[in-house]
């Protein structure tokens, strides 16, 4: 059977990231794609200029109708927003018998704040715990883990205090540092590192929900853990390289990119 995965997340309208990244890079992985909408943004390359959550009991609703009918082999978050969607996911994550990837979008590319202060406790204390995998970038897994990070070391201490809370692996995201980008992959007590190219380009919009969607798709097909993260970090390599270049702000990835 065609493998599936599902994406519990925001919309972006310009289509760069959240449910239609997702979407994409799920079908480019030969994936079919399922989609629960948490919020709804209004927003293009340029920034964010508003957002509206959707009722926790519409969320809710959304993820048990399609569990009921074609449940996923893989699952991941995006944009949850407020606390009550977060509390929400969580309860229902407790007994997924599938990996759910949770990706903490915690800000915009622009900096706007995508999840309330409630929220993201709720992230830290009821969904984490309840995840196969975690991908912060450094902003995020500075507050995730009350730490300053500064070099990848001090990522991979950030990847061990992360994993105290509860996920079973974490994928620490080092593309805001200086020099070539590093990820860090922190799981069963050993960290391994994956390394990048960097590219000298403002088209990166939907850079993270891009890369979990991909770990998410080869993870429904069945792939281990480190295979994924490696695959998808190569797509999303090639995907930020040939980026269209659309819009007058941070552009969008190429989502045709090879897999």
């Amino acid at each position: 059977m065609m493998p599936i995965a599902l994406t519990i997340a925001g919309s972006d309208p310009s289509g760069g990231a959240g449910i239609q990244a997702d979407l994409k890079t799920f079908h480019q992985f030969g994936v079919y794609g399922e989609a629960v909408i948490t919020l709804i943004t209004v927003q293009n390359t340029l920034g964010v200029q508003a957002m509206e959550t959707l009722a926790p009991q519409l969320v809710k609703q959304q993820i048990e109708v399609v569990m009921d009918d074609i449940p996923p082999g893989a699952a991941k978050t995006g944009a949850l927003g407020s606390a009550e969607i977060a509390s929400a996911i969580a309860e229902l994550a407790r007994v997924f018998s599938f990996p759910l990837v949770v990706d903490p979008v915690m800000f915009s590319k622009h900096g706007a704040r995508l999840m309330s202060p409630e929220a993201e406790k709720v992230l830290r204390d009821a969904l984490l715990p309840a995840c196969t995998l975690v991908t912060p970038n450094i902003a995020e897994a500075e507050a995730l883990s009350g730490t300053t990070i500064g070099t990848v070391s001090d990522m991979e201490q950030a990847a061990r205090t992360i994993a105290r809370l509860g996920p079973k692996a974490v994928l620490l995201k080092g593309g805001h540092l200086e020099g070539e980008p590093v990820d860090v992959l922190y799981s069963a007590g050993t960290s391994r590192r994956f390394m990048g190219r960097r590219v000298a380009t403002k088209n990166t919009h939907g850079t993270g929900c891009t890369y979990s969607a991909a770990i998410t798709a080869l993870l429904a097909r069945g792939e281990h853990l480190d295979t994924a993260v490696s695959r998808a970090k190569q797509f999303v390599q090639s995907a930020i390289e040939s980026a269209p270049g659309f819009g007058r702000g941070f552009g969008p990835l190429n989502h045709f990119a090879g897999v």
